[in-house]
């Protein structure tokens, strides 16, 4: 049974390449994975799961938790559990954020930090030059920048890190890149679901400075299973259709541990009315609780398949009090209980 969500193909081959830039060689990555390289090269898309697990192996090989978003150096393996925890009990977002760009200070290996910039009713979260380098002369942000699909990654994974810290969509004013527009509009419009602007003077992302107050609702339980699955849940891929269908996904996103979004409450984030919403998913022979139900499955399946994870962490991270109810859920929604399609799932890769 595969995975349904994918990862679209160009980001896989970007992560390759940065990996074989630094002179290794990715044909044990990929077999670790059980990807070829002509599935990478002709396939449109990758399952979400072994692009993680890709994405996890390629941070432990590198040693570098940053690789492949912006840092300008390295963070070696454990810094990203370690700012978690110094965030973790902050009073409010603006705290955190804060205290994010302290760690990056600190943390010895990267040159570039985010900041959170307040201006009026506004805020955004962009990145600078650590001020604690003895040597700045070799730090350009230009030269950072130097990548679109690096920089996209990078505002795409805040995006989402600080939505799951919040329990809530960060709903987004705009997204500025420094970059050319590209042909993909669209897919950045998608994933990013707000206005999107080109050759910008900085990379950042905008919002309402009203959610700097707002208090974090994760834990120490819950940040613990984050950890297992990053970058997972930081990775809100959709597909490159301008679908409705798409930028509900997009919206609705990786992090079920807190309530889902209701129709009404997505249906305002893309500036329509319920009933639009609903006739619009109708024309694309899909529906809200249909969309909803399959992006919860997929994550499910995602979890099943990581074996690091017992299955009350998984019902947990699926927002479910009862791991017994996420149990007669499962089952509703793949004819086996999560034991048989963990064992089912095991066999296939055996074989």
């Amino acid at each position: 049974m595969e995975i349904k969500a994918t990862v679209p193909a160009q980001s896989v081959r970007y992560l390759l390449n940065a990996v074989e830039n630094q002179g290794c060689d990715i044909a044990p990555l990929l077999s670790e994975v059980g990807l070829s390289r002509s599935e990478v090269e002709e396939a449109k898309g990758i399952s979400v799961y072994r692009y993680g697990l890709l994405y996890q192996r390629i941070m432990q090989m590198m040693n570098d938790e940053s690789f492949g978003i912006l840092s300008g150096g390295r963070m070696p393996k454990g810094s990203f559990r370690m700012m978690c925890l110094c965030i973790l009990h902050s009073k409010n977002l603006g705290q955190a954020l804060k205290r994010c760009s302290d760690f990056y200070e600190i943390c010895r290996g990267p040159t570039i930090k985010p900041i959170v910039v307040k201006k009026g009713r506004f805020a955004k979260v962009t990145f600078a030059p650590v001020e604690s380098l003895e040597d700045t002369t070799n730090v350009s942000l230009d030269k950072a920048f130097d990548s679109p699909e690096r920089v996209r990654t990078t505002l795409s994974m805040w995006h989402h890190f600080i939505s799951w810290f919040i329990g809530r969509r960060l709903v987004l004013k705009a997204a500025y890149f420094t970059a050319a527009r590209p042909d993909d509009v669209e897919y950045y419009q998608t994933l990013f679901q707000s206005d999107v602007k080109f050759s910008q003077h900085g990379n950042a992302l905008v919002f309402p400075a009203s959610y700097l107050d707002m208090p974090l609702v994760q834990n120490d339980d819950s940040l613990r299973s984050f950890l297992k699955t990053a970058p997972y849940q930081l990775l809100v891929m959709v597909d490159n259709d301008n679908s409705l269908k798409s930028r509900v996904i997009s919206i609705l996103g990786k992090d079920f541990s807190q309530e889902m979004l209701s129709a009404e409450e997505v249906a305002s984030m893309l500036n329509m009315s319920v009933s639009t919403l609903r006739r619009r998913l109708t024309e694309e022979d899909t529906s809200f609780q249909q969309i909803k139900d399959e992006c919860r499955k997929e994550a499910a399946i995602t979890y099943i398949n990581a074996p690091q994870l017992s299955f009350n962490e998984i019902a947990a991270l699926m927002g479910f009090e009862e791991p017994s109810a996420f149990y007669r859920s499962f089952k509703k929604w793949t004819g086996m209980t999560p034991g048989e399609y963990r064992k089912h799932a095991d066999y296939q890769t055996l074989n």
